[in-house]
């Protein structure tokens, strides 16, 4: 089943970036009104560029997350079967 799935991941993930690039520039404009900062800017602010990055991360790793959870819950409506591990282990 993990080799059928992998076309559904790859969609997901490309669809993830794209919602995720979209949310992230809604939310920097609620904080600033130039474009998010990056490190080969010269004169970029220290503190800008690490929010920035921050900021971007954490919508990007939830917006996979969500997305990717919803194509693992389509894909086993659709076929029965769970793409992946019923629940994390145990420590």
């Amino acid at each position: 089943m993990k080799l059928l799935f992998t076309p559904f991941s790859i969609l997901a993930g490309l669809i993830a970036g794209f919602i995720g690039k979209k949310i992230f520039e809604q939310v920097w404009s609620l904080f600033d009104d130039e474009e998010p900062p990056e490190s080969e800017h010269r004169e970029a602010d220290w503190g800008k560029i690490i929010a920035a990055a921050a900021l971007e991360g954490a919508i990007f790793r939830a917006t996979k997350q969500a997305v990717d959870h919803g194509a693992r819950t389509a894909f086993a409506n659709a076929t029965g079967t769970w793409p992946g591990e019923e629940r994390p282990e145990q420590e």
